[in-house]
């Protein structure tokens, strides 16, 4: 009999804030449709390995596409969360997720994306335009950098005062955490309906 939930890998380079709301949001019910099987890195100091440890999710550092692929196929891993990810993937690699792979960019998209717009870039070019209005964007993942079909926005307003540094803590905290977990529910229950079907 085929697991009742989608099994999700999530993958991320840094602090892992996105990570600890996408645990936090699976332990309270907002993810019931999908379970995080593994945590991949593509730096073996990331503070989010440890997160994923303290929360007994295996973790595996990324030696390369065609390492990781095969480890994301051995574990049965049916969604790619990128959470704070910071490597561009390939197109071979993100073909073998089609809808299947999801990612959080902290603008408006089409505003502020593309390559060279990832973490604190992304809002210093937000305030050096003087847009009033960001926020964050959850995407299917396709060969195009930020390119994918869109599954989720929500918006931040810019304060007078704002620095990139605040700016950034904002919409980590009115958006990327609320809109993240929120969009892995939605795809995780698409796939698991998929699956039963």
């Amino acid at each position: 009999m085929a697991e009742d939930f989608t099994r999700i890998a999530v993958m991320v380079s840094g602090g892992g804030t996105n990570l600890q709301a996408l645990i936090d949001a699976e332990k309270s019910g907002i993810i019931k449709s999908g379970k995080i099987v593994l945590v991949a890195s593509d730096n073996p100091d990331a503070y989010a390995l440890k997160r994923a440890a303290a929360n007994d999710i295996e973790t595996y550092i990324m030696k390369g596409e065609d390492y990781l692929l095969k480890k994301l196929e051995a574990d049965d891993i049916e969604l790619v969360v990128l959470a704070g990810f910071m490597k561009i993937l390939s197109a071979d690699f993100v073909s073998h997720f089609p809808n299947r792979m999801i990612n959080i960019h902290p603008s408006l998209i089409p505003s502020f994306c593309g390559k060279g717009c990832y973490g604190l870039h992304v809002h210093e070019k937000a305030l050096a335009y003087g847009v009033k209005v960001t926020g964050a964007t959850v995407h299917y993942v396709n060969e195009v950098p930020d390119g994918g079909r869109i599954i989720a926005q929500k918006a931040v307003e810019i304060r007078d005062d704002d620095t990139p540094e605040t700016l950034q803590r904002r919409v980590m905290e009115q958006a990327e955490w609320i809109l993240l977990p929120r969009a892995a529910e939605k795809v995780s229950s698409i796939l698991l309906n998929e699956k039963n079907k």
